[in-house]
């Protein structure tokens, strides 16, 4: 199983498909295998190695939901409660209908924004909501290195001015939910969304690495982003150095926007503790997250069929559902890999990639730094060896 895992990680290095890839694979509590190919830094000649730091994007969003958790166990948040009752942008909303606004059915509740349910879209030329978004994140860019960048609660607050796409819970769209859940969980807690996360999820997990930006002492550790190039000699990476969706790529300082949606940088070793602690029932070395019966909860939810429907029509996720920020499988007969009963998981805008199986006892990481790149071929490639075997 290594060498055909190994094999098929060479071949997309070799393909320059990806400047460099890592796998980790825990099963009923031991290792399976970590395996590493290419490079972290083609520039530095840096390979990719176990303590190679990678930033999350999406996959950060499975934490964001688990912070959200917290409180709900607390009785400290409703997932019914009016978004509005915490964000001020949220008030007097509208939703986009047949080329004019109007005033929605009912508000956006934060259980839309734990199911993407919400109708708040990421930046899209080709719808209303879309635009507004766009405008937005354009802000966070112009003030992203200035004395005054947008905070997370300025940046919630202005996602939340902006018109729905659709009625609240009558669809589902990717998009800045989680941005705003994070800014929900710094309001109740009464702590910036960063120290929160450190205090309840990362620091009593043994997430050392994990954090919203990577200090001067651990940046030769971050690896580099590369792009996908067709030139007349071939398909070659090129070095990317462009920020993202309000992220600095190079995560030099403490930022004011901190993302729920895809603000976290990591390790493959620090992420399989969280990854552990959810398959463990949310105990991980003696230190309780969440309750069992609440991550019960996160991993068994799905969208109803109306929901459900854009869902399919947005990802290459047949027999998938989506609950709490992550996809959830229902029918493996129905995915195009090879799936199992009750998986969960989440990736990211540049490859990470992250997917528990209860019933098997076993969680499988990838960390790689492509732009676009979100789960693609590789990833199903190696999914495919590993669960035509385990």
């Amino acid at each position: 199983m290594e060498t055909l895992l190994q094999n098929a990680m060479k071949k997309a290095v070799d393909e320059n498909l990806v400047a460099g890839v890592s796998l980790l694979v825990e099963k009923d509590g031991k290792e399976i295998c970590f395996l590493a190919e290419g490079m972290a830094d083609r520039e530095q000649q840096k390979p990719f190695t176990r303590e190679t730091i990678f930033r999350l994007y999406s996959q950060s969003k499975p934490v964001t939901a688990v912070a959200a958790m917290i409180l709900v166990e607390r009785g400290e948040l409703d997932l019914c409660q009016p978004v509005s009752e915490f964000l001020p942008g949220f008030k007097n909303q509208y939703v986009w209908q047949d080329g004019t606004r109007k005033i929605p059915l009912r508000e956006v509740i934060v259980h839309d924004l734990l199911n993407m349910t919400s109708g708040l879209l990421y930046p899209d030329a080709s719808c209303e909501s879309g635009r507004q978004a766009s405008a937005v994140f354009e802000e966070i860019d112009r003030r992203l290195y200035s004395d005054h960048p947008m905070t997370t609660l300025e940046v919630a607050n202005a996602l939340g001015s902006g018109v729905l796409d659709f009625e609240p819970g009558s669809s589902q769209k990717y998009g800045t939910s989680a941005d705003i859940l994070g800014a929900v969980v710094e309001v109740v807690s009464g702590m910036p969304f960063s120290e929160f996360v450190e205090k309840e999820i990362t620091g009593p997990l043994g997430m050392k690495d994990t954090a919203f930006w990577v200090p001067a002492e651990k940046q030769e550790r971050l690896a580099q982003t590369y792009e996908s190039v067709l030139e007349e000699s071939g398909r070659t990476l090129k070095l990317y150095t462009g920020d993202h969706l309000g992220i600095q790529n190079r995560m030099k300082q403490k930022p004011a926007f901190e993302s729920g949606g895809a603000g976290l940088a990591s390790t493959l070793d620090d992420y399989m503790r969280f990854a552990k602690m959810l398959r463990q029932g949310g105990e991980l070395d003696g230190v309780r997250i969440l309750k069992e019966q609440t991550v019960q909860f996160m991993i068994n939810g799905e969208l109803t069929d109306e929901q459900q429907e854009n869902f399919n029509k947005a990802f290459t996720l047949g027999g998938h559902s989506y609950a709490n920020l992550m996809r959830i499988c229902k029918n493996p007969a129905r995915a195009p890999f090879l799936a199992r009963q009750g998986e969960y998981g989440w990736d990211g805008w540049l490859g990470p990639y992250f997917a528990n199986f209860p019933e098997e006892n076993m969680t499988i990481l990838m960390g790689m730094q492509k732009k676009d790149a979100g789960t693609w071929s590789l990833t199903r490639k190696l999914r495919n060896i590993l669960l035509s075997t385990l």
